[in-house]
């Protein structure tokens, strides 16, 4: 039985390889003709359909190879020049590298001690809804602060398991479900907030590119863009707890009898010098990253500032080379093994890459993108445009993967600007926001949002749909009424 399942499962994924492989190399040959498409625009534009059909259904990283290679063999540039573009970026090394740091944090434990610290508040003991405040808490802000995307999910989600078993609680009982659910939230509330790290910033980085080559002046702050964001995102995150808690109203009187000391059964050791020095040494680059956005005139800031791009790769060399207790700060070969997110660096790669291209005039698709839809905004308002903005974001970035729909849609974002003289940073910096910590109604959407629907143990595909679906349509009323302001106020 397990054999045949493993050969339908072989079967499946190879029907999906073959289907993604024929759209990226056949689609240019379809008798369509798309108004401003040049032929290098059709050949790009099947490989970006089918390395996003390929992104859905299969393996993110083979995918991710084949589309740079695919955008190597077109009409589109030489092999060598597309190999430079998308690797040797210096968005791409900084992301690089800042995966290894904060891939040590995880390797080093020194996530499980802010967990820890949070799963373990007093206040908390005979609240169980406060306890579960902490612990979405926790997982925002360790994703919020280091950008680790998976890391809170697989310390909380088993710290919930035993808590559960342990007041009798199963599957059936909807505020496990809920719990469960909300971890993840929370870890996606702060996935879009470091400007400093992964997703957020390679599609700041991005949209600079783009808003450069159109001649337009760029003005997007990273320490502005920290700020603003980690708020909005409390502030979701927040409503989101609120909102399982006196709308959805699970029973949790069973979780009324989990104490502090049945959560410290397992204690920690203290941190070593070690860890330590890793630790206070993310909190120092991280300021250098974010305080020449603040003080931009100041003498040593200003030299950080023009540096930024390389502060990752220095650190890394500097705690490579430091060792402390007989081994290096960071163990560079096993982080880079095991606590690398080597398939989102692909994925981001080839994204970064494709929306360059996309974006190119020898493509004439930003040209198609603005007939069809410059009709559709004509005459919005900032506003009305952002509102509209946000609702088709809301819907493809939980058809499709979230990072490249936000990607894909910011030349939209910068023409429209540009053709009505608005500021596009308010906007755009939302965009990123939003089309990040949205992306967790279907499979599709997120990795985040693969992770639910494969935790059969505690939810069934429906769960993360409906409940999921009303979290996400939450979340869109907290950016429209709450994000809008607060990025004019912080961004504009």
């Amino acid at each position: 039985m397990a054999d045949k399942k493993k050969s339908g499962s072989v079967m499946i994924t190879t029907i999906h390889s073959l289907i993604g492989i024929a759209i990226m190399f056949l689609f240019r040959f379809l008798p369509i003709s798309l108004p401003e498409v040049t032929p290098t625009g059709m050949e790009i534009l099947g490989i970006f359909l089918g390395t996003l059909y390929l992104w859905t259904t299969v393996d993110p990283i083979w995918s991710s190879v084949l589309c740079i290679a695919a955008i190597g063999m077109s009409s589109y540039a030489p092999m060598a020049g597309v190999l430079t573009t998308a690797f040797g970026s210096p968005v791409v090394a900084q992301m690089l590298f800042m995966m290894i740091y904060t891939g040590a944090l995880v390797h080093e434990k020194i996530t499980l001690h802010i967990g820890r610290w949070f799963l373990t508040r007093k206040i908390a003991e005979g609240r169980p809804w406060l306890l579960i405040y902490f612990i979405t808490l926790g997982a925002y802000v360790m994703v919020a602060f280091t950008g680790s995307p998976f890391a809170p999910i697989f310390l909380f989600w088993p710290i919930l398991y035993g808590m559960f078993q342990q007041v009798g609680m199963t599957r059936d009982d909807k505020f496990a479900k809920l719990s469960v659910i909300l971890v993840v939230v929370g870890c996606l509330c702060g996935f879009g907030v470091p400007p400093y790290v992964s997703n957020p910033m390679a599609m700041l980085n991005n949209y600079r590119q783009i808003a450069a080559a159109q001649g337009s002046d760029v003005v997007l702050n990273d320490g502005m863009y920290f700020i603003c964001y980690f708020i909005l995102g409390l502030i979701a995150m927040t409503a989101a707890v609120l909102f399982c808690k006196f709308v959805f109203r699970p029973d949790a009187s069973k979780m009324k009898s989990i104490t502090v000391a049945d959560l410290n059964k397992n204690k920690l050791e203290p941190l070593t010098l070690r860890q330590k020095v890793l630790a206070y040494s993310f909190v120092v680059l991280i300021l250098c990253m974010l305080l020449p956005c603040w003080f931009p005139n100041a003498p040593v800031l200003s030299f950080l500032g023009d540096n930024s791009m390389g502060l990752a790769l220095v650190f890394v060399a500097l705690l490579c080379a430091l060792r402390i207790e007989g081994k290096p700060v960071i163990d560079f070969l096993p982080v880079m093994e095991k606590q690398v997110a080597w398939p989102s660096y692909f994925i981001i790669v080839a994204a970064i890459l494709i929306s360059s291209v996309l974006t190119a005039e020898s493509t004439g698709i930003t040209a198609f993108l603005n007939v069809v839809l410059s009709p559709i905004f004509s005459g919005m308002n900032s506003v009305v445009f952002t509102i509209v903005l946000m609702v088709l974001m809301m819907v493809l970035t939980n058809l499709c993967n979230s990072f490249v729909i936000g990607v894909v849609l910011q030349p939209v974002m910068l023409s429209f600007c540009m053709a009505n003289g608005i500021n596009a940073a308010p906007i755009v910096s939302l965009s990123i926001f939003f089309v990040l910590s949205n992306a967790m109604v279907t499979p599709s959407a997120s990795p985040f949002a693969a992770l639910l629907f494969g935790n059969k143990d505690w939810l069934d595909a429906k769960d993360v749909y409906i409940h999921c679906g009303i979290l996400a349509l939450l979340e869109l009323v907290v950016v429209l009424v709450v994000g809008i302001p607060l990025s004019n106020l912080f961004m504009g």
